[in-house]
């Protein structure tokens, strides 16, 4: 067994939690009251609370599909490509040369109207900021105005990092697809005044494992929060 199989639910940190829970209401065009999950006990109460939240109509397709039409229109269009030369197996660094990516990823975003967060900085950069922000929290109990300045400059790294890195963060545009309509649910959909019911707690579960390194498999509808 791995060690993400033995992640609990209940042993995440609540504002990490809070996290995801904005970033769901994001996806699925909700703005709830800020006390709407303070009766919350499982995991099956958050899905409950979100799918009784949202007032569209059922439409029975898929959303995934949905999103990789778009991107791959997207790509044709942009890249002067046939659509049917793409496919959810394409190859994200064969079709977007890495000279003008951020570019052509701007472009993409603007024409598909989705987010499409899936570039990176080197992963030497990441690690090399990582250990500067350790340091810098380090150096809080030494000198707080030093540290202060040194946690300032690696905000900043990640911020400049984040703007120009170039790194894909998936592989292919089915993986692309997959992360927009679990991030951009609505914006994914070709009807965004539909939902397909049956997705939304595949969705919540996708962005809960995702983003808090957790097994499917522990999240059940009786789950504990805490």
């Amino acid at each position: 067994m791995n060690a993400i199989d033995t992640i609990e639910l209940r042993n995440i940190d609540p504002d990490d939690i809070s996290d995801v829970l904005v970033k769901i209401e994001k996806s699925f065009g909700l703005n709830l009251a800020t006390d709407s999950f303070k009766n919350a006990r499982t995991f099956g109460d958050i899905c409950d609370i979100i799918s009784s939240s949202i007032e569209l109509e059922h439409a029975d397709d898929c959303t995934t599909q949905q999103a990789f039409y778009k991107i791959r229109e997207s790509i044709a269009k942009i890249q002067f490509l046939g659509k049917n030369t793409i496919t959810p197996n394409s190859d994200l660094e064969g079709l977007i040369p890495r000279k003008r990516r951020r570019h052509i990823i701007l472009k993409i975003r603007k024409e598909s109207g989705l987010s499409l967060k899936i570039l990176d900085p080197k992963g030497w950069i990441s690690v090399t900021l990582f250990f500067g922000l350790l340091a810098s929290l380090i150096e809080f109990f030494f000198n707080w105005k030093y540290g202060f300045l040194d946690l300032g400059t690696i905000i900043i790294g990640y911020q400049l990092a984040g703007w120009f890195g170039k790194e894909f963060r998936v592989k292919t545009i089915g993986e692309a697809a997959a992360m927009a309509a679990r991030e951009d649910y609505l914006k994914s959909r070709r009807n965004q005044k539909t939902v397909n019911r049956q997705e939304i707690v595949k969705k919540i579960k996708e962005l809960f494992s995702h983003d808090l390194d957790l097994d499917l498999s522990v999240l059940s509808q009786e789950a504990p929060l805490f």
